[in-house]
């Protein structure tokens, strides 16, 4: 009932099958003041190909209604696929008002001080920039971990990791071969999020997830987790299941002694009391239920970190195993041993890499833009010209947040698709010779096979950027920056 039918439709080419009129403008922006919503989503067919039916409805909006959140989809995602588009538009005008009534409060509360916000790609945006784009946010915490990541590696002269962000209510793992993967088909809560994102998976296993037998009798961790409040029962927030923490707990991996937070200490005799009944009903003691639980939150784990190097080619004994977030590093010991792994690295305050991360990015944006084009048909000059574009508006995106353009840096990058194929593959434009051949062979790589058929250009994709920030890790505390475990 809030979704409204209007004309302006196009065809793949771009020609006007149904004009949109003045009176049907009218008269979607007065059905929008009857309905009095918070923001709106706007997704006309083939709006990628042309905007200007979807600017011209969002300036009617604007004028009409300045208090409601516009979200354009030839803005948010520029790019073919009609459902994709329209659910990162729909995510986009959905947090809109809330993220952005957020940053006016907050830059009104740090008067002159600049702020920057991250994004889930691993780069950050001003405020002001990053209060009409909050899809691109949704993975932020996870991409400055990985950005904070990739900073002591070159501190330490290491290029190739494998991470797990493990917290409270799941893990996050990810894969780094020198520099963040970055992925256009994420998804959260079910939905596809097709703006570029870290490339990472993330399961229900964290420090919360609560353990217990399933109706055959057997021991299961996670999804559901105790969450914050109550949290594990060893809180002594009346927490009354037992979680990976009180495990934990109860095996001595977590000091007694140990205050959360410098404030609360932890009820080891709580986390007895709510395991007794598992142990029970299991027919072992409660030592052994514990080591149990965290033998299976374990499993999960390591299966997680296969699936993002192994079933993806990539050999684990290659990568160096990092941990962060808050119990990560209970863990990373038995993870390297079941990935046969035999470096780990354990960085300093690791439960707060994630603000790390944030400070170190570079300011930048990443844009793009659907082209689909024959690859036989065209000539380097084509996609040059095209590239240039994407470029120019980059550049001049990053100037109005502060930046100077003899420091931006620019990257450009094609997806490739086998004509027919509907998955691409996103390479570095290099021409079009070296690009198709780096495609076949990445292909090969991925899939096992090749073909001797035509390829299309699918999506022109560019990343502009600042230069990085450099910080001194070496405090006078201590002359190392991290920990090291060696195997």
């Amino acid at each position: 009932e809030l979704c409204l039918e209007i004309g302006g439709r196009l065809t793949a080419d771009g020609e006007v099958l149904e004009p949109l009129t003045s009176k049907e403008i009218e008269q979607t922006v007065e059905n929008i003041k009857s309905l009095k919503p918070e923001a709106v989503a706007i997704n006309l067919l083939f709006s990628f190909v042309d905007e200007r039916f979807e600017k011209e409805l969002e300036s009617a909006i604007n004028k009409a209604a300045p208090a409601v959140f516009t979200s354009r989809s030839s803005e948010v995602l520029p790019e073919y696929r009609e459902y994709e588009r329209g659910i990162a538009t729909w995510l986009n005008a959905s947090l809109g008002p809330v993220v952005s009534r957020y940053l006016v409060n907050l830059n009104s509360r740090l008067g002159n001080c600049p702020l920057a916000i991250m994004q889930s790609s691993g780069e950050t945006l001003s405020a002001s920039a990053a209060a009409s784009r909050a899809v691109n946010l949704l993975l932020s915490g996870p991409a400055a971990g990985l950005t904070a990541l990739k900073y002591l590696g070159e501190q330490l002269g290491e290029s190739r990791f494998i991470s797990f962000d493990m917290g409270g209510t799941s893990t996050d793992v990810a894969l780094l071969d020198g520099d963040l993967i970055i992925t256009n088909e994420g998804s959260i809560a079910g939905y596809p999020v097709a703006v570029p994102m870290v490339d990472m998976h993330t399961i229900g296993a964290g420090g919360g997830s609560i353990a217990f037998l399933d109706s055959g009798g057997m021991l299961q961790v996670g999804p559901r987790s105790a969450g914050a409040d109550p949290g594990p029962a060893c809180y002594g927030r009346n927490g009354n299941e037992v979680t990976v923490t009180d495990a934990n707990l109860v095996l001595g991996r977590i000091p007694e002694s140990a205050s959360l937070a410098g404030k609360f200490k932890l009820d080891r005799q709580a986390a007895l009391r709510c395991i007794a009944p598992l142990a029970e009903a299991a027919g072992l003691d409660e030592t052994q239920v514990a080591l149990g639980i965290v033998q299976v939150a374990n499993e999960h784990m390591a299966a997680a970190l296969r699936m993002i190097s192994v079933q993806r080619g990539y050999n684990p004994e290659d990568f160096v195993l990092t941990c962060f977030g808050g119990a990560g590093g209970l863990h990373v010991c038995a993870l390297a041993e079941a990935m046969g792994m035999r470096r780990a690295i354990v960085p300093l305050n690791a439960g707060v890499l994630s603000a790390l991360g944030m400070l170190v990015a570079p300011q930048g944006r990443q844009f793009s833009h659907t082209v689909r084009m024959k690859a036989e048909k065209v000539q380097d000059r084509e996609i040059e010209l095209a590239f240039s574009a994407l470029v120019e508006q980059g550049m001049l995106e990053l100037e109005s947040d502060g930046q100077l353009r003899d420091e931006l840096q620019q990257e450009s990058s094609i997806d490739i698709c086998y004509a027919g194929q509907s998955s691409t593959l996103n390479i570095p434009w290099l021409g079009k010779t070296r690009t198709t051949e780096w495609f076949h062979r990445l292909h090969n790589e991925r899939y096992g096979f090749s073909l001797a058929r035509g390829l299309e250009f699918v999506n022109l994709r560019v990343r502009i950027s600042g230069p990085q920030r450099t910080l001194d890790l070496v405090g006078s505390r201590s002359s190392e920056p991290v920990n090291k475990i060696s195997k």
